[in-house]
């Protein structure tokens, strides 16, 4: 994205330049966000299952009724967060994808436009080499029809003479 806003005007390149740098940075943050979570989230557990086993000797069973449940709740939120980053993940390499083809096809399109170039060059020589030889045959029908005048002119001179 960073490439194709650099090609474009100065006038559409600094704000699309400063939001690529905001998102930039949101995905930075989103994946500190993510490897803190997910470092809290594993420290946690291991925390908890001491807990349990600390519980099991005070066999309180409200207690470990909670700790089951806020474990439970835990390792939902770790999985809807391992989900969320494969969702990233996906995104960022459908989004690689995408940039790639998008690279391809400016490549191909500025191929095509000095492909066109010279065609247009080739034609606009065309047109004048055309333009000549149109000259040149019209000066040749005015030379040829000044010489069948003259010759006419030489026969009706000569038949009354």
């Amino acid at each position: 994205m960073e490439l194709e806003a650099r090609s474009l005007q100065a006038s559409m390149k600094a704000s699309l330049l400063v939001k690529l740098k905001e998102y930039e940075t949101d995905l930075n943050n989103l994946k500190s966000e993510l490897k803190r979570i997910t470092s809290v989230v594993n420290n946690n557990n291991d925390e908890l299952l001491e807990l349990g086993q600390a519980d099991t000797l005070v066999s309180s069973n409200d207690h470990r009724r909670r700790l089951v449940m806020f474990i439970e709740r835990l390792n939902m939120s770790f999985e809807r967060i391992k989900e969320s980053r494969r969702s990233m993940l996906e995104t960022e390499e459908l989004g690689a994808s995408i940039l790639q083809d998008l690279h391809q096809q400016r490549h191909s399109l500025l191929h095509a436009h000095n492909t066109l170039r010279g065609v247009d060059d080739n034609i606009d020589e065309s047109n004048k080499i055309l333009t000549a030889i149109s000259r040149r045959m019209s000066t040749n029908k005015w030379i040829f029809g000044s010489f069948m005048v003259a010759i006419v002119l030489a026969i009706i001179l000569i038949t009354f003479y």
